[in-house]
């Protein structure tokens, strides 16, 4: 008889627990009502002597520009009664085993890397993924939408905020590479930790040359290489108009919309908490697009490459069939990829995939 009278007398515990989560995840209340809630769930009160560390990769250390974005970022956590020491790294791969150690709390990566800690939401920067940016924004509101909470946890880790960080395109050392048969025989960099990119391009009869994401835009620059995928926003600050001449040139096709995600430890920061965070990091999200565009309109329009109509078709099946064998071989997220189909066929329900749909 005492199992069932413990389990009787735990029920209304339970049941507080429940309606608690209910109001921490109920966007129509007040904040300040919904922050009560959350620390009451969690035992969180707002601590003077505890500040959590957040370790942000930016290749530029503490002048780089994603550092500047994160520290407006911290002034919204702040609202919350958190508080956040913010820490710059120039090493991408060194933050990830500090996160994974415990030195940092959470972390602030790039989404190809996130994908380490959530397959979800890592495939968020699918190839082909979303071809426009209004995409991506929607991607990102369902992100943070409560109904998307438990998504947000796996294994150790809860993503706590996921920002954009523009379009990524193909850059090439000569225009006349502006199909997928003319890169055959070409050096294209690949990442060092992401081997699946290696395989890709020897599918196309390129040479992959791996690097890691610190060094890849130098080796475009210098001539090792002769593609390289990169974000527009990073033209003038990786400098890659010096790859680009004389007769270089930029696939005016994004090949994704990458992401920024914050990763934290679920041991340390509770998914009621992150939600409040993710809910941060969309309201900021024209904020950071602002900037984001002012680099990407840097680049010179005399660099962009047009691709006819015919060309497009067979880059987008090219991505689609990337993305398919990718998500058999388990590296990206099957219910990620249908949603981007989705949302794309949302934007132009003409789109061949959306008759004979396979993601």
């Amino acid at each position: 008889m005492a199992l069932p009278l413990l389990l009787c007398l735990s029920l209304p515990a339970l049941a507080n627990e429940s309606a608690l989560r209910e109001q921490v995840y109920d966007q129509s209340l007040p904040l300040q009502e919904r922050i009560d809630a959350m620390q009451a769930l969690t035992g969180l009160e707002p601590d003077p002597n505890r500040t959590y560390r957040v370790c942000i990769w930016d290749i530029f250390g503490r002048s780089g520009p994603i550092f500047a974005a994160a520290q407006d970022q911290r002034r919204k956590i702040l609202q919350y009664g958190i508080n956040v020491e913010m820490v710059p790294y120039t090493s991408e791969s060194i933050m990830v085993e500090e996160l994974k150690s415990g030195t940092c709390d959470a972390a602030l990566m790039s989404g190809l890397r996130a994908r380490l800690f959530n397959k979800y939401t890592g495939t968020l920067d699918s190839i082909g993924g979303f071809p426009e940016r209004a995409q991506m924004r929607l991607a990102l509101q369902l992100m943070a939408d409560p109904r998307s909470a438990d998504r947000m946890v796996s294994g150790d880790y809860v993503v706590m905020g996921i920002a954009p960080g523009g379009a990524a395109h193909v850059f090439v050392n000569d225009r006349s590479i502006n199909t997928l048969a003319k890169a055959s025989g070409k050096r294209v960099v690949v990442l060092d930790y992401d081997p699946t990119q290696a395989r890709m391009i020897a599918g196309v009869g390129a040479t992959p040359v791996v690097a890691d994401i610190v060094n890849a835009p130098n080796m475009f620059n210098t001539g090792v290489v002769d593609v390289l995928a990169a974000p527009l926003a990073g033209y003038e600050v990786l400098e890659l108009h010096k790859g680009l001449e004389p007769n270089g040139g930029i696939i005016d096709l994004p090949l994704t919309h990458i992401t920024m995600q914050l990763i934290g430890r679920a041991e340390v920061v509770p998914n009621e908490l992150a939600q409040f965070v993710r809910e941060a990091f969309y309201q900021g999200f024209d904020e950071i697009i602002s900037r984001v565009t002012m680099e990407e309109a840097k680049v010179p329009e005399k660099w962009f490459i047009e691709i006819p109509e015919q060309d497009r078709l067979e880059y987008e099946r090219m991505m689609q069939q990337a993305r398919l064998q990718l998500r058999e071989e388990g590296y990206y997220s099957g219910d990620m990829l249908t949603l981007q189909r989705k949302i794309r066929c949302r934007a132009d329900g003409s789109r061949e995939e959306c008759t004979h749909p396979v993601e």
